[in-house]
């Protein structure tokens, strides 16, 4: 089929790749403006890269609805469109415009975790399991018929970062499928229930921050969600010191015991290890960086830092 692709982001990147070996033919490849981070460096773009280096026609629109871009995916002529991960929501009439209407690749069991960050939502919340869902794309956000459908587990350690690699990689094969048979006469269309539909919008930084009220469960959920980015933290206290930035960058239940008058986000006076009271239980720090430091585990941590008692995480 031809097709025009839309992606940004590197969890696009497999499907794409996938295209360009398969018989199908991309007519172009729509991708975000170039967008620059602190200090002005440009970031990279994956779909950008690869485009260029397979000479496709790109497009990097500020607004893909615009008449002017319109007019421009109407002379690819396009079969169907392609989405993963673009970052821009397509209207009515772009949709209209290839036959075959457009499909989108999307990393939950929809119709729970529609949104931006599905990944994020199902690790922070304990999900066991999760999937790729491809769909139709309507107006409405991520709530089109599904066309197809790949579960896959969780594992109890598998961070974010870990889960989009391996989702990113599931997406690839079933896309070509998917496309195969579209060609080949048709597909069953599974219409989602909006009932059971859940929102994971776009995280912000500080949602990293650590509450150690909750759960020792929630934490250890909550610190695997936000690897890499948006990264987990929390603030250290030391007597009269200075608070010092810290990022969490693994946590896990222990077989210390419970301090039963410790405050959550207290250091409990363990031997060698960084251990930390929640509520519910205790847990172990297995790996932090603090501000203007190098990436450490919690043993290092305690080693190289005088910890009296009252020491605390928190706000």
């Amino acid at each position: 089929m031809r097709l025009v692709f839309f992606g940004t982001g590197a969890f696009a990147l497999p499907t794409l790749q996938a295209l360009f070996a398969s018989r199908h033919k991309i007519q172009a490849i729509v991708t975000q403006p170039d967008k620059t981070g602190r200090g002005h460096h440009s970031h990279v773009n994956p779909i950008k890269v690869e485009a260029e280096q397979r000479t496709r026609p790109l497009l990097q629109p500020e607004n893909v609805n615009e008449p002017g871009v319109l007019k421009q995916l109407r002379e690819h002529r396009a079969e169907i469109f392609v989405t993963a991960a673009y970052g821009q929501l397509l209207k009515k009439e772009l949709l209209e415009i290839p036959p075959h209407g457009a499909i989108n690749l999307h990393a939950s069991i929809l119709p729970k975790y529609r949104g931006a960050a599905p990944i994020h939502a199902a690790v922070a919340a304990g999900e066991t399991e999760t999937g790729i869902t491809i769909f139709r794309i309507v107006p409405k956000l991520d709530a089109g018929p599904v066309l197809a459908l790949e579960k896959t587990p969780i594992g109890p350690t598998e961070t974010t970062g870990e889960l989009h690699d391996r989702l990113a990689e599931l997406a690839a094969p079933m896309t070509i499928r998917l496309l195969d048979s579209l060609e080949q006469g048709g597909v069953a269309e599974t219409k989602q229930d909006d009932l059971l539909s859940s929102y994971a919008p776009q995280l912000r930084k500080e949602q990293g921050e650590i509450d150690w009220t909750k759960l020792a469960a929630q934490i250890v959920n909550h610190v695997r969600a936000m690897q890499p980015w948006p990264g987990s933290f929390s603030t250290l206290h030391i007597g009269d010191r200075p608070p010092l930035r810290v990022s969490i960058l693994a946590v896990e239940p222990t077989e210390e015991p419970a301090d039963g008058e410790a405050t959550p986000g207290t250091i409990l006076q363990t031997e060698g290890e960084l251990v930390v009271q929640s509520t519910g239980g205790p847990l172990r720090i297995a790996k932090l960086k603090p501000a203007g430091k190098r990436e450490m585990s919690g043993a290092e941590f305690r080693r190289g830092y005088t910890l009296p008692a009252g020491s605390r995480f928190g706000v």
